[in-house]
């Protein structure tokens, strides 16, 4: 899987130079977002008011071109999934041009956009995106375990199940731009937080170190990320303790995933639901799919 950014380049990209050099009104400033300011002057857009990161415009029939030959060029390499970067900042009508010639030449290409909030299924029948990534079952799981509500969880449950009807969503509870979840909830609630992601629908992906119980603090500031992505050893050293424990317990976790692999497509139904005990019955399209998912939070009696 290749992570494809098609909202924005750097600034020092040679197009972007070109743009600015020759003006708002340029061909190559087509291939832009440029916006008239109050000034009277014209600007590229930046990404979410980074000013080294300039947005494409998505609807220039040469924007549209780019993508889909990119696309083409690393799958004829050998590529046979993408995650699109930023894809809740792209108009998902650009996908929807983009992917069809990409996939009448790779059959089985799999697409993942990274969507944080909106109409999920929307999204998804618009932009013709196979699965975008399920951030709110993801902060269903941290908050339910953080505040002793699992009412919250079962409610993200119950739309989760709506989403699975008109796709498969891309599920988490880590990723490279969020508090690792060992910080959100301890070591112990990230085992827990682990066990309800690979026991309910969707395609389950564990952010790198989150297996081995690492922890790291988003922070809103400039490198506020980086505790949240370390550099890792070249040649790493067994895992022991708390870590070597996670690592075991995602390996019979990805286990149960691969004895089962219905679960992709599982539905969970309330059979005992209170804020600290929950049970939910996770079932699958075809007679005798069925585990019972428990989670209790009240600790050893």
């Amino acid at each position: 899987m290749c992570d494809g950014v098609f909202n924005h380049v750097s600034r020092e990209h040679p197009l972007v130079r070109r743009a600015l050099a020759e003006g708002h009104d340029s061909p190559a400033a087509a291939l832009f977002d440029f916006r008239q300011a109050r000034d009277g002057n014209w600007y590229p857009q930046v990404f979410e008011g980074h000013p080294d990161l300039v947005e494409l415009n998505h609807s220039d029939p040469e924007v549209v071109a780019l993508g889909t030959s990119v696309l083409e060029d690393w799958c004829d390499r050998g590529a046979d999934a993408w995650r699109m970067d930023a894809a809740y900042a792209v108009p998902p009508s650009f996908w929807a041009k983009v992917l069809p010639p990409v996939r009448e030449a790779h059959p089985d290409l799999l697409t993942v956009g990274e969507v944080i909030h909106g109409d999920y299924p929307a999204i998804v029948g618009e932009s013709t995106l196979d699965s975008v990534t399920q951030y709110e079952l993801w902060k269903a799981i941290w908050s339910s375990l953080d505040s002793g509500n699992l009412f919250e969880l079962d409610w993200s449950l119950q739309r989760h199940d709506g989403f699975l009807d008109t796709f498969v969503p891309t599920t988490f509870v880590g990723n490279h731009d969020v508090t690792r979840i060992a910080t959100k909830v301890g070591v112990e609630g990230a085992a827990v937080a682990a066990t309800i992601l690979m026991g309910v629908g969707g395609m389950p992906v564990v952010y790198h170190g989150d297996e081995l119980a690492m922890t790291g603090l988003k922070e809103d500031r400039p490198g506020g990320d980086d505790a949240v992505r370390p550099e890792f050893p070249a040649h790493p050293s067994p895992p022991t303790g708390g870590a070597a424990r996670m690592m075991r317990l995602h390996q019979d976790l990805i286990g149960l995933r691969r004895r089962h692999p219905w679960l992709v497509v599982a539905r969970t139904a309330s059979r005992q639901l209170t804020n600290e005990h929950a049970e939910w019955d996770v079932r699958g399209p075809e007679e005798g799919q069925h585990l019972v998912l428990v989670v209790d939070l009240r600790g050893p009696s």
